[in-house]
């Protein structure tokens, strides 16, 4: 028969070894440990201080001391190695500081043992058992103490990997799910493993009931470009060909409920050491702005090819003609001529100059040239400039009385001024009146333009002020223009902190207005 001590250290060491499969808490197992040791060594407390990270050493479990006395402790610890190693801390220096502590703190603890926990060869605490009685530990003391020193650093081992487990697990489902990509994690077998939050808000897919799906359930394509897909690669023997490059595949998602998205797809392998793969990782990516900057490109040199085109054969065909030496022109034919060189040598200058502006408000690069103007004298000036240009149309200016200053860039101002009402007599070719007003609020003034053409067509309305657009009409299409006037126009008003709108029912004409701040 083994001794009742034997039996009870053999029954703690087994309920130990089980906590240490069974509870994933560390003070949990602490706590455990310490209590049969205690109980064991017929002590009456107990502590247990583990090393942090940053090399000092704290209190993490303690057993038969108060919570409020733990801090009398605290001056045990000080003359610990913070580095290098804890068995060198010597058992009369903790004996004697016991007993100046407990004695401060009336617990009447008199003696202490303490043993190193070590894993792996290093040291990752210190326990202690405290007797309240003047018999010293033993060798057979210290020597059982160590079987539990030993239970609790594998349960502080153990329980750090498991912390630094969850704290990877935390860390990545933290990048998964800021991540603005779409990512989807699946296994070999194509089944979906993971999905984040990008994916579940690109796909339409709730992330919950994508899980499982196989990835041809989730991922389908109304259309796509050239190359193969991932079943296609997949039968060609990519990815478990030698060095794998990562799979792209481009074109329109279909998403879940209806309509569908463009996006492009990276697909990269992860394999084990023997090249068996283990899963696939796919990252999903909205490429609509891609698309949009692509057929802004398009239309950018569509546009700008046939604007310059005009201007420069007019000016190239009036200047060789007068140029011709078979030839004697008289001073109203060359007068003439130049003048329509002259112009359009302005229209190309003012092409180019709204290009320029166009591609330093992208830049974010427009600067204000601020001062006090008064915009009524602005439009004025501009209104009798036009009145020289036009037959058709009757110009007619309506701002009351003492209209007020606003601050702003007038050089700027005349632009958006003169960009309204040249668009204004050149959509109503008709003529008629064009009316340009000016009104007085609480906290701004408004300038507006109206025009009594045939109006603009509502799916055009949230439009017409960006960039290179241009509605789709007969008179669109016979009237000259980039598309960049209005684009301009908007973004000098919001330049100043104001706002710009239009207003238009089909066969109505249409009322572009602006307002400043006061």
């Amino acid at each position: 028969m083994l001794p009742d001590f034997r039996v009870r250290q053999r029954d703690y060491l087994l309920e130990i070894s089980r906590a240490l499969t069974e509870e994933l808490d560390l003070a949990t197992v602490l706590t455990r440990i310490l209590h049969g040791a205690t109980e064991l060594l017929a002590g009456q407390a107990g502590l247990v201080v583990l090393r942090e990270e940053e090399g000092r050493w704290r209190i993490r479990a303690h057993y038969g001391i108060p919570e409020a006395f733990l801090d009398s402790f605290k001056p045990m610890l000080a003359d610990i190695p913070e580095h290098g190693d804890a068995r060198r801390f010597a058992l009369p220096e903790i004996n004697r500081r016991l007993r100046a502590t407990t004695e401060a703190a009336s617990l009447g603890l008199l003696h202490g043992v303490a043993l190193p926990m070590v894993a792996r060869n290093e040291i990752v605490g210190l326990i202690y058992i405290f007797r309240g009685y003047a018999t010293a530990f033993t060798n057979n003391d210290r020597t059982l103490l160590a079987s539990f020193a030993n239970q609790a650093a594998i349960a502080v081992h153990n329980a750090r990997l498991y912390q630094q487990t969850s704290a990877e697990k935390r860390r990545l489902d933290a990048i998964l799910d800021s991540s603005a990509d779409g990512i989807l994690i699946m296994n070999a077998g194509h089944r979906i493993q993971r999905f984040n939050r990008a994916l579940a808000r690109l796909t339409g897919w709730n992330a919950a009931e994508a899980l499982g799906r196989s990835h041809d359930e989730v991922i389908r394509w109304a259309s796509r470009q050239a190359g193969p897909d991932l079943a296609e690669a997949e039968a060609g023997g990519w990815p478990l060909a030698s060095n794998p490059t990562p799979l792209y595949v481009e074109g329109d998602l279909l998403r879940q409920g209806g309509g569908y998205l463009p996006a492009g797809i990276t697909y990269a392998p992860l394999l084990e050491a023997d090249g068996k793969l283990v899963n696939l990782i796919a990252n999903v990516r909205d490429i609509t702005k891609f698309r949009e900057a692509e057929a802004l490109k398009s239309t950018f040199i569509s546009v700008i090819s046939h604007e310059l085109r005009t201007p420069v054969s007019l000016i190239k065909g009036y200047a060789e003609t007068l140029a011709r030496e078979d030839a004697k022109w008289d001073a109203d034919v060359v007068r003439d001529s130049l003048a329509v060189i002259e112009e359009e040598a302005d229209r190309l200058a003012g092409l180019i100059d709204n290009l320029l502006d166009a591609s330093r408000l992208q830049a974010g690069a427009m600067r204000l040239d601020m001062s006090e103007v008064a915009l009524d004298q602005l439009v004025a000036r501009v209104v009798e400039k036009f009145k020289t240009q036009t037959h058709d149309h009757t110009l007619r200016v309506e701002f009351p009385p003492n209209f007020p200053i606003v601050s702003g860039d007038e050089a700027r101002l005349i632009q958006v001024v003169q960009n309204l009402v040249s668009n204004a007599l050149k959509y109503s070719p008709g003529g008629g009146e064009v009316l340009v007003r000016g009104t007085v609020e609480a906290e701004r003034v408004v300038v507006s333009v109206t025009d009594h053409g045939p109006g603009i067509a509502t799916p055009d309305l949230p439009h017409v002020f960006e960039r290179f657009y241009r509605a789709d009409s007969d008179l669109t299409r016979r009237v000259k223009g980039t598309g960049l006037g209005l684009y301009l126009a908007k973004a000098v008003v919001e330049a100043h902190g104001g706002k710009i709108w239009v207003t238009s029912e089909p066969g109505q004409g249409a009322t572009f207005a602006f307002a400043l701040p006061r």
